[in-house]
């Protein structure tokens, strides 16, 4: 049996479904090997880069490991944006890279490339197999590693002639399972015995509560504390709950910053957030300011990162929560009763604006649709004005806050919930570095809508410039090139908006029916300054 088939007959005892890359020479006999395994779909790609995003929201919606595979070299290098996304969301990503013959590293081999140490500060576990008996071992650590404790991306590198080699048949290695980190349970009594004497506090809730929300809402009725969410946890709350406060930081609401910079509250408990900058409106000190702070996390690193923290917990977000809902509950706090409140629905008016485009496509689309949120212009008013209709219901990526990757992710969240409505808004500059991933999804009938805002220049990139320096770049325009026609030529459905008027029901309903992608794009030039909150201060003022 070769090396490289032990593997995939690993991967297949892990119940891997797809394997997300481009086939390229030195990785050609694990694709060959593919043949015989029909449990696991290649989803080839159009740039390995795409390929990593839909990877990283594959792995966080199927809530298991996720494969990636490239060529050396370049191939290689076009993961590695990926593999840092994956690193910083906490993602379980196996990275596979081909590599040169042993024999020949370090002869300026085509495509040689010591990939290693490139993603060593980007992964958990990076490593070159030489030996082909030690090949799945290593692909078995390296899963294990991916799985374990804080989960996150690894990467092998895989020479061509140690994948080819003949190995003895052995025991195949159980594939691993990830097992909760479970809490200092003298740190919950701690937590318990602070709760009991403080009247008022409030819950500052990051992307890490996903999979606990319903624990998270517990803990807040049975304390009668509010929730605020970070743009990245968008989406995780329903915004009817009357405890929910909206979203703080980047383009965050009015609500939840009265709670942080006016409240009277004598606590916090921070849940999986690592506090950084979009989460904080550039780190505004009042989250934690006379405040006793309780962060829970799996990851010891964001313990005392910027914030002063006087209960850090180190555990599962949803065993700590959990835990502290047993506890209180045993003190004798109960769980009040909240009845659904009316959503705070802006009003729609006929001006041609993002705001009301994004809105009145928001209430022609199914309540259960899932939104990949892109990096532009378009994200802050996502992020500020649409509401929160079914949980988990937005992936927005401001945290690494890469190009593209929004498009990508579409694919891969698809193809872990087949079942849920999924709209990627993304703009025309990042629809021109990943867009061709529109074929990816066609040939392959995986039916996104995308939703394109094109405005033929870098929006965020425009506006920025404008507030920080009073000017932009003409150059950081284009012109106007009509995507709709595009997709058509590619025979891809799709419909161009110049107006309010053209976002009838109908037309959106056949758009997201279509049997696999369709796009939607929106000719809109929209000089508004973008509700970004107090990013907006942070870069009128910046250099002065």
């Amino acid at each position: 049996m070769k090396a490289i088939r032990s593997v995939l007959n690993y991967l297949q005892s892990g119940n891997v479904s797809y394997v997300f890359g481009i086939p390229a020479g030195s990785v050609n006999a694990f694709f060959d090997e593919l043949y015989d395994i029909p449990t696991i779909t290649p989803i080839v790609a159009k740039h390995e880069g795409a390929a990593s995003y839909m990877a990283a929201a594959y792995a966080k919606y199927s809530q298991e490991l996720a494969v990636c595979i490239a060529s050396s070299g370049p191939g290689g290098t076009n993961l590695l944006t990926g593999a840092a996304n994956a690193m910083r969301e906490h993602l379980p990503i196996l990275f596979l890279t081909g590599s040169v013959p042993v024999n020949t590293v370090g002869l300026n081999a085509s495509q040689e490339l010591d990939a290693v140490p490139l993603y060593q500060p980007i992964t958990k576990y990076s490593v070159r197999v030489d030996r082909a008996e030690d090949l799945l071992s290593e692909v078995h650590k390296a899963c294990e590693i991916a799985l374990s404790g804080v989960p996150g991306p690894v990467h092998v590198a895989l020479p061509i002639d140690v994948q080819l080699e003949d190995i003895p048949d052995s025991s195949m290695p159980a594939f691993p399972v990830r097992t909760p980190l479970i809490p200092d349970f003298r740190q919950i009594e701690e937590a318990l015995q602070q709760l009991s004497s403080i009247d008022q506090g409030y819950i500052f809730a990051g992307q890490g509560v996903r999979g606990s929300v319903a624990d998270v809402l517990e803990l807040a009725e049975r304390l009668n504390w509010p929730i605020i969410t970070s743009p990245q946890a968008k989406g995780l709350f329903t915004d009817e709950h009357p405890l929910f406060k909206g979203v703080f930081g980047f383009a965050g609401h009015e609500s939840a910053s009265e709670l942080v910079n006016e409240g009277d509250k004598q606590a916090v408990i921070v849940l999986g957030s690592s506090l950084g900058e979009t989460a904080t409106n550039n780190w505004n000190p009042n989250i934690t300011k006379d405040k006793f702070t309780i962060q829970i996390d799996f990851d010891k690193e964001v313990f005392g990162r910027k914030y002063p923290v006087d209960l850090p917990i180190l555990g599962d977000v949803s065993m700590c929560v959990s835990e502290l809902n047993n506890g209180l509950k045993r003190m004798g706090y109960d769980r009040k009763t909240y009845h659904p409140q009316p959503r705070q629905v802006e009003e729609i008016n006929g001006e041609y604006s993002t705001k009301n485009v994004l809105l009145t496509l928001q209430e022609k689309l199914p309540a259960t649709t899932r939104y990949t949120i892109d990096i532009g212009e378009f994200m802050s008013y996502v992020i500020h004005h649409m509401n929160v209709l079914d949980q988990d219901s937005f992936d927005i990526n401001v945290h690494f806050g890469a190009m593209g990757s929004g498009i990508g992710s579409a694919i891969g969240a698809k193809l872990a919930n087949p079942e849920r409505p999924t709209v990627s808004i993304t703009g025309d500059g990042c629809f021109f570095m990943h867009g061709m991933e529109l074929l990816t999804a066609k040939e392959y009938n995986i039916p996104v809508l995308f939703v394109i805002m094109n405005n033929a220049r870098l929006g965020m990139v425009h506006h920025g410039h404008s507030l920080q320096y009073k000017r932009a770049h003409e150059r950081f325009a284009q012109q106007p090139v009509d995507i709709a026609a595009m997709a058509r030529t590619l025979g891809v459905p799709s419909m161009r908006v110049d107006e309010m008027s053209d976002l009838d029901a109908e037309s959106i309903e056949n758009l997201l029916n279509a049997d696999g992608p369709a796009i939607l794009e929106v000719a809109l030039v929209d000089d508004r300054v973008p509700p970004m909150g107090d990013r907006v201060k942070f870069l009128s003022s910046f250099g002065k």
